[in-house]
């Protein structure tokens, strides 16, 4: 599964890939010596390739405005992974004193999530499509069950941490 750290650390072996963006939006990867298209920025995420986008002029990262570039084009076609309301909710919390907790949670529950699917897809790598059809029925409850658990676990963690800080206690 994808590493929500893997864009900033690559692993031991292997360097960050450098991609210039220029000024008439075309990104150049310099590892290859081409340019290359938003698609094939979206393969690298998909192989899990560390890589950091850079403006080509001043050097400035901008490594998330093309990952939430490729999110709207992902948005915009086909089916949707956040809807109106959700992305309302996150829009509400810009400015709200939450707002660094809340992209730290969401993240956490992410990666829970993601660990949890991974946990799912390792248990039944050797069945054929019908017991896989099976095995979803029987575990999906159990494991998104473990998921719930652990997100609940991690905002009553975060809830806490926060009450202390203010010297409050619950």
């Amino acid at each position: 599964m994808q590493d929500p750290q893997a864009l900033e650390a690559p692993a031991p072996g292997h360097s960050l890939r450098v991609i210039k963006k220029y000024p008439n939006r075309r990104l150049y990867d310099t590892e290859t010596s081409a340019y290359i298209t938003l698609a094939e920025v979206k393969e690298l995420v998909m192989r899990v390739q560390p890589f950091v986008v850079r403006d080509a002029k001043s050097g400035e990262d901008l490594t998330r405005s093309i990952l939430l570039q490729i999110i709207l084009e992902e948005e915009s076609a086909g089916v949707p992974l956040f809807s109106e309301k959700l992305l309302a909710n996150l829009i509400r919390f810009y400015g709200h004193s939450m707002q660094a907790n809340m992209g730290h949670y969401l993240e956490k529950n992410l990666q829970i999530f993601m660990d949890v699917q991974q946990k799912m897809a390792d248990q039944a790598k050797d069945l054929t499509p019908e017991l896989w059809q099976q095995f979803v029925k029987a575990q999906a409850p159990l494991m998104l069950g473990n998921y719930y658990s652990q997100s609940q676990h991690a905002l009553a963690q975060m809830q806490e941490q926060m009450l202390a800080a203010f010297g409050l206690k619950r």
